[in-house]
């Protein structure tokens, strides 16, 4: 096992988990970096097996170095932890974002045969996400879902998905990008929640980069915006003791200039904020 920290403000990086387990040393350093840290510790998994393996930092960075501007210390996580050390290490951190990813969520998951665009899914990914929500749940400790990670929760809680966009709901805003292009950029209308608290307008400029939305959302999500198409842009947990808020944009790289930025800069703050209120009373 490595448990590195690769600077003052560089993420700690938990790897080869999947070949050798949790022990009583590392156990230790987890304890020890969690009593010695003033800043929220805020997990957030690898956004597919493949992109883990190959070390394939660029994107995944982006979500890092945001926890990091707001204040917290991202903890970069194995998509090989085992179930039976997952429990262990999710009790050490105090809050939880969910990346994009270039895959797609299983839809039998959501009792859908699968359209001939979707993404192949990542297991690993699904199986993360999904335990780290049923401890963030239970343990009252605030999530930010972006992208995928939205999709995911929606799915996780009951809800579906639009499989493809262009095909099933056409229309003429473009949500994804070539490959390799800058993201796509369009309006979204903010209708509530946390948001609308959070946000300085109503309609905001915002970037994009998926084919798949939430079609029908979960029971206990509550929309909270749209953009001017309908696509679902953001989605809330209605849990009265919980912060789980899922946003289809990328706010950890939207352009500084798009009116949406500063929207995006407080979503993760306002993580920290909950964090910090949170820790030592959930763990």
């Amino acid at each position: 096992m490595q448990w590195t920290n690769l600077s003052e403000t560089a993420p700690i990086t938990i790897t080869d988990l999947g070949c050798r387990g949790l022990g009583a040393n590392a156990t230790m350093n987890v304890s020890m970096a969690s009593e010695k840290s003033s800043k929220p510790r805020v997990g957030v998994p690898w956004r597919t097996l493949s992109e883990e393996k190959q070390n394939k930092r660029p994107k995944i960075d982006h979500y890092l170095k945001a926890v990091e501007a707001a204040g917290g210390e991202p903890v970069l996580l194995s998509l090989e932890t085992p179930v039976e050390t997952l429990h262990e290490l999710a009790g050490t951190l105090d809050a939880f974002v969910l990346p994009g990813s270039p895959a797609d969520v299983d839809p039998s998951r959501y009792g859908a045969a699968r359209h001939p665009e979707t993404a192949t899914p990542d297991g690993a990914r699904e199986r993360m996400d999904f335990a780290l929500l049923d401890h963030a749940l239970e343990k009252h400790k605030p999530v930010l879902a972006i992208c995928y990670g939205t999709q995911l929760l929606n799915v996780y809680m009951g809800g579906s998905l639009v499989q493809d966009i262009p095909d099933e709901v056409g229309g003429p805003i473009r949500h994804d990008r070539d490959d390799d292009a800058p993201d796509s950029i369009h309006a979204a209308k903010v209708e509530g929640g946390r948001l609308a608290k959070l946000a300085d307008a109503k309609e905001l400029v915002v970037n994009s980069s998926h084919h798949q939305s939430v079609r029908k959302a979960a029971p206990k999500l509550k929309v909270t915006a749209h953009a001017l198409d309908g696509i679902v842009e953001a989605v809330e947990y209605t849990g009265p003791d919980d912060w789980v808020v899922g946003v289809q944009w990328h706010p950890e790289r939207i352009d500084d200039t798009a009116s949406g930025a500063a929207l995006s800069r407080a979503l993760f703050k306002e993580l920290m904020a909950e964090a910090r209120k949170r820790r030592g009373n959930n763990r």
